[in-house]
């Protein structure tokens, strides 16, 4: 999947391919301005408010307090982005934003939109920085209490349609009973497979500003005991030894170098009993000749590689990175299984050998 330009007549088609339209003024004049802006109409509320019945330009300022010309220019970017429709000065939804957008709809990325808009925004200001000394954000270290509310609903938000396909995908043994879900946080991924599997239970590893936080998202799971919380730090805790069939890591090995990741594999290796199986669950970094392992694309995977080495020092990795992690603790290559719903995502799985 890439984002693309696409021409809307064969002159346009033909000053693409002919290199006469400067695509490097698209990506640095147009493209900030199209995510800001849907950043800023999910978090104003316009989006609700068009939904709720408030179609016109005045209605939407009035509703969301903001100034009618301003609002109308925004509006207008919202057609052409495909996000509005547009018929006698009336506005509605399109069907992306009906599914994707709305605050209430389960798969709704809002969470993300907010999050993004919010905290990740002024993050983006220290990208030269990042450049030039290779010293990242670290933002766990960093987060407000707000902040951490913040980024538990992005969190929440962004794997709601992923942690069903890893429900149904994600190769574990049918008679798997107890997980390990490093760094779950609002333990959906554990959700999903607790409602495959009905004799699993999953423990949630993850730091306790992250747990109070994630705990009331979890809550509205309703899986009580059979999925719960324990305050820990992966880089530090035991997880002990021949005591889980599965154990999950996912959305956080790349907050962690090399070392660190091996280190953690090694635990894991330790804790999972014999036939168990390991699940690195990751935005995944294409190898430098081109090939990814058969996953996603360089858009996703290189464009996540450069905003978690911002964000957290580390960055994406290789499959083939993840593996050695792996082969190395002891574990024997399993699968790799990779997902239609977010392309560059993948699960890298393991086995304990018995």
């Amino acid at each position: 999947m890439r984002l693309t330009v696409t021409p809307e007549n064969l002159l346009e088609w033909i000053a693409l391919q002919i290199n006469m339209v400067p695509l490097p003024l698209l990506h640095a004049q147009i493209f900030p301005i199209v995510g800001k802006a849907v950043l800023e109409a999910a978090d104003k509320g316009v989006f609700e408010a068009v939904s709720e019945g408030h179609q016109t330009v005045a209605e939407v300022a009035t509703h969301c307090r903001l100034h009618p010309k301003a609002l109308r220019e925004l509006l207008d970017l919202l057609v052409v982005l495909k996000y509005l429709h547009y018929r006698n000065g009336r506005y509605t939804l399109t069907r992306i934003s009906k599914r994707w957008v709305l605050q209430e709809n389960q798969e709704s990325v809002f969470g993300m939109m907010v999050f993004n808009n919010r905290v990740v925004w002024p993050w983006l200001e220290q990208l030269g920085r990042y450049l030039q000394t290779g010293e990242g954000i670290q933002y766990h270290d960093h987060l407000t209490s707000e902040q951490w509310t913040y980024y538990q609903n992005a969190m929440l938000a962004a794997t709601g349609t992923e942690a069903k396909e890893f429900g149904r995908k994600a190769p574990v043994p049918k008679t798997a009973r107890l997980m390990l879900d490093i760094g779950g946080a609002h333990g959906q991924h554990s959700v999903a497979l607790c409602r495959r599997l009905p004799h699993l239970q999953s423990v949630i590893l993850d730091l306790p500003p992250a747990i109070e936080k994630a705990a009331p998202l979890l809550a509205q799971a309703g899986m009580g005991e059979r999925v719960r919380h324990q305050p820990g730090n992966a880089l530090t805790d035991d997880f002990g030894e021949n005591r889980y069939d599965i154990v999950l890591m996912s959305s956080l090995a790349h907050h962690f170098s090399d070392e660190q990741n091996r280190a953690v594999a090694r635990k894991v290796a330790n804790a999972l009993k014999p036939g168990g199986v390991h699940i690195i669950n990751e935005f995944i970094r294409p190898e430098a000749d081109g090939k990814s392992g058969g996953v996603g694309t360089n858009l996703v995977g290189n464009s996540m590689d450069l905003f978690y080495g911002l964000t957290s020092t580390a960055g994406n990795y290789s499959v083939r990175e993840i593996q050695r992690w792996q082969t190395d603790a002891g574990l024997k290559l399993f699968k790799v299984k990779t997902y239609l719903s977010i392309p560059g995502r993948a699960m890298v799985v393991a086995q304990k050998p018995g």
